[in-house]
């Protein structure tokens, strides 16, 4: 019967000490208010793409004369239908997942090769490097001398590399990776080593499984900032139309909107011109749907990669 006392009396310390405050009134209500608050972000963070949603499906007449809707009135495809109307959204659509999927492997390559190896005080000037790689995050050459050195320099105009390597490596995600890299313990790399492995090795067997939540967020960072780049193509490829991405024919397609859409009205008698608005809407799904549904195969990396840095007990 003592121990039981004892027991007892040691649950009952417990439960009035820190642990046990948590269920007070005011850490109760403490909770209600960062439920409602998350409840009212949420909220205001959907409903602009409900409406998104819902206006791209809106006739000219319902978005002129109502201001806010979630479910239009009169469903129309007009706008749909004027951006699916040739097979060039189809090739622009592979072009943007080539760029995507190919600048996303090179991001991931070169940063995870250049922080492995800062990552190592045994470098030989480490310090030089990382002092260069430092001034590249305040300074840079600025558009017009990047544009000489890509297109009359290494005559990548016209190209897919004229896109995929300008951006190849970003300083300030290499560097968080390679703060990564020191973090893991390196008794499980001298092991790996004794066992005759070599440096790469040891980055591939070792390394990089352990940091697959880093590795996928970034590789998601990196694929939305591809997904969404527009300017490099616009200004590389004039020449070579058939390999715009998706953004910069979606674009067009809204500068056509305003007043070259008769001459597919001239092709098609049924062809009913949509209206501008209505256009932009449909172009922000189109071009925010497909990169949307990776996220979820990256969730549960995304979620553990972006406690990168945080404190550990």
């Amino acid at each position: 019967m003592s121990e039981q006392t004892e027991r007892k009396k040691k649950q009952e310390l417990v439960s009035s000490g820190p642990v046990g405050t948590y269920n007070t009134v005011g850490s109760r209500i403490f909770d209600g208010l960062n439920y409602l608050i998350v409840t009212l972000v949420a909220i205001t963070t959907i409903i602009p793409f409900i409406y998104i949603i819902g206006a791209s499906f809106a006739t000219e007449y319902e978005i002129a004369t109502r201001p806010m809707f979630f479910i239009p009135q009169d469903v129309s495809l007009n706008a749909y239908q004027f951006i699916f109307s040739s097979n060039k959204i189809l090739r622009g659509f592979g072009n943007s997942v080539l760029i995507t999927v190919c600048g996303t492997a090179i991001n991931l390559f070169f940063t995870v090769t250049m922080a492995y190896a800062l990552s190592k005080n045994r470098l030989r000037g480490r310090n030089f490097f990382l002092n260069m790689v430092i001034f590249s995050m305040f300074f840079s050459g600025g558009m017009i001398p990047g544009y000489i050195v890509i297109a009359n320099i290494l005559n990548l105009k016209n190209t897919y590399w004229s896109v995929l390597l300008p951006g190849a490596i970003s300083a300030y995600n290499m560097m968080i990776v390679k703060n990564f890299f020191q973090g893991i313990p390196q008794e499980l790399e001298e092991s790996a080593s004794i066992d005759g492995c070599t440096d790469l090795g040891v980055l591939w067997k070792i390394v990089l499984p352990l940091s697959l939540p880093v590795l996928a967020t970034f590789g998601l960072f990196y694929a939305v900032g591809h997904w969404n780049a527009y300017f490099g193509a616009m200004i590389y490829m004039t020449g070579a139309k058939e390999k715009w991405p998706l953004q910069v024919l979606l674009r067009e397609l809204i500068i056509m909107s305003n007043g070259s859409a008769g001459d597919m009205a001239n092709m098609d008698p049924n062809f009913v011109q949509p209206p501008e608005q209505s256009v932009k809407m449909a172009v922000i799904v189109v071009s925010t749907v497909p990169i949307m549904c990776v996220y979820p195969f990256l969730q549960k990396y995304f979620v553990k990669g972006v406690m990168v840095g945080a404190l550990k007990g």
